[in-house]
């Protein structure tokens, strides 16, 4: 496994699995934690999940999957935005906690901006990092601006995650998010890495794909990780895609191979408005 450093000096993988959608539907629940457990078992050892996630229901899904297995996992959970004043990020861990039959909460993210000042929201994180309740946290979906003003709250730069829409076709975050992160040592973590799957049908990547003897996720994912401090979080529903994301792992892009990718999926050439799904 390939992995990113934090501020601090900590490891976490640079690939893992997303549960965007998944817990919706508790019939799946088996099914879905499954997945995560292949995933387990193949070394993707990063879960990303949130209470939004189907009210909380991919939570569940991942304490399913990790049940008698915690140290072998690492769960990013996140809050919602209402849920982010002081008071209410710490009463939401504790439920997230008690959907994911855990202690702590690896990483722990805002999941947008909402109504909440973000030092209020900071200092309810500091608090649940004090009472071990969190070992890290971070933010998702802030654009460059917004970073900005995080840093400059008290104990701002103990973010260490942003984790944002990014992948070969949605490459904004390229112009002024990413090297301000890169600047400030915050790992980026990329979400719908495979542009919700519109990647894996890529003429392009697939020609790769072909080059390299493996699949079209393989290419795109490969891609991603290799870049600066990234993390992807791939989400499948699907035992069998589980393979082929662990690929992307051994795939090695030469620079014939970036230069089409460039060619095909250009760097941005001026600021964008974040992307957002």
């Amino acid at each position: 496994m390939k992995h990113v450093t934090l501020p601090g000096g900590d490891k976490i993988p640079a690939l893992g699995l997303g549960t965007w959608r998944m817990g919706e539907d508790a019939d799946l629940l088996q099914s879905e934690a499954d997945v995560l457990r292949r995933g387990l078992d193949r070394g993707l050892k990063l879960i990303d999940t949130a209470e939004m996630y189907g009210e909380g229901g991919a939570e569940l899904v991942v304490a399913q999957a990790v049940k008698q297995r915690r140290d072998e996992a690492y769960i990013v959970s996140k809050v919602y935005p209402h849920n982010a004043s002081y008071d209410g990020v710490v009463a939401a861990c504790e439920r997230s906690l008690e959907r994911l039959q855990t202690d702590r909460i690896d990483l722990y993210l805002l999941h947008w901006r909402g109504q909440y000042p973000l030092d209020e929201t900071v200092s309810g994180f500091e608090r649940l990092k004090a009472d071990g309740k969190i070992l890290k946290w971070g933010v998702s979906n802030l654009d460059a601006e917004d970073m900005d003003e995080l840093l400059g709250v008290r104990d701002g730069r103990e973010c260490v995650v942003d984790q944002v829409l990014y992948n070969l076709s949605d490459r904004g975050i390229e112009w002024d998010l990413k090297p301000k992160l890169a600047e400030n040592s915050i790992a980026v973590m990329a979400y719908c890495p495979l542009g919700e799957g519109r990647l894996l049908r890529d003429a392009s990547l697939a020609t790769l794909a072909d080059r390299h003897r493996c699949t079209p996720a393989s290419i795109a994912l490969a891609w991603l990780i290799a870049q600066h401090q990234t993390i992807a979080i791939p989400k499948t529903s699907r035992v069998e895609r589980i393979d082929p994301i662990v690929a992307a792992l051994e795939v090695e892009l030469d620079d014939d191979d970036l230069a089409l990718l460039d060619h095909e999926f250009p760097a941005p050439d001026g600021p964008s408005a974040l992307s957002i799904v």
